[in-house]
């Protein structure tokens, strides 16, 4: 992953997931253009729909062996029609929604002390739950790092302490995070 995407860059992938969404909803096909070079590179990825300054839909993977561009465009698909907690968007919706991209780096092995809250995301697992928070998630609730390892264990439906289980593996990694309206009010 590059951790320094241009500003040119994060507003290609921002249009590349409305698009997607966009030819979902009309039925046409996505016109994103000539993909930047600087984009040429495999890496995971959450986006965020926003409605209203409310979380809205949110999927993503950690997948390593398809291109970001695709990668986010799937994504983008997902979170507006396929996040179990929220119903599709719809036309008018989509109007009104914020689109928010992560791009991940790799995942690597932790303990709970490695773990800084602002930088970190986290995956926990044990058995067949799992559970991710990304790293804006703490960071926007003010939690220490001993409550995003509780709610992240939430997350995965295991007790709140299971993080302290030698059976629990915990993986921590980063994230580029950018939104339209980010981007978009510094233009103005």
């Amino acid at each position: 992953m590059s951790s320094k995407l241009s500003r040119e860059a994060k507003m290609f992938l921002l249009k590349a997931a409305r698009n997607s969404i966009k030819s979902r909803l009309f039925d046409t096909l996505p016109d994103i253009g000539k993909i930047p070079a600087e984009l040429n590179f495999k890496s995971g990825c959450f986006v965020t729909l926003h409605l209203r300054k409310r979380l809205w839909g949110c999927i993503g993977n950690f997948r390593e062996d398809i291109n970001i561009v695709d990668n986010v465009m799937d994504m983008a698909c997902q979170a507006a029609f396929s996040d179990p907690r929220f119903g599709p968007v719809s036309r008018d919706e989509f109007m009104m929604c914020d689109v928010e991209i992560s791009v991940l780096s790799p995942m690597l092995p932790a303990n709970a002390e490695e773990i800084t809250v602002g930088r970190d995301g986290l995956y926990i697992i044990r058995g067949a739950n799992g559970g991710v928070l990304l790293p804006q998630v703490a960071k926007e609730h003010y939690w220490d790092r001993e409550t995003f390892l509780e709610q992240t264990c939430v997350k995965a439906g295991l007790p709140k302490d299971a993080y302290k289980d030698k059976e629990t593996a915990i993986f921590r990694f980063e994230a580029t995070v950018f939104g339209e309206d980010d981007l978009y009010r510094s233009e103005e």
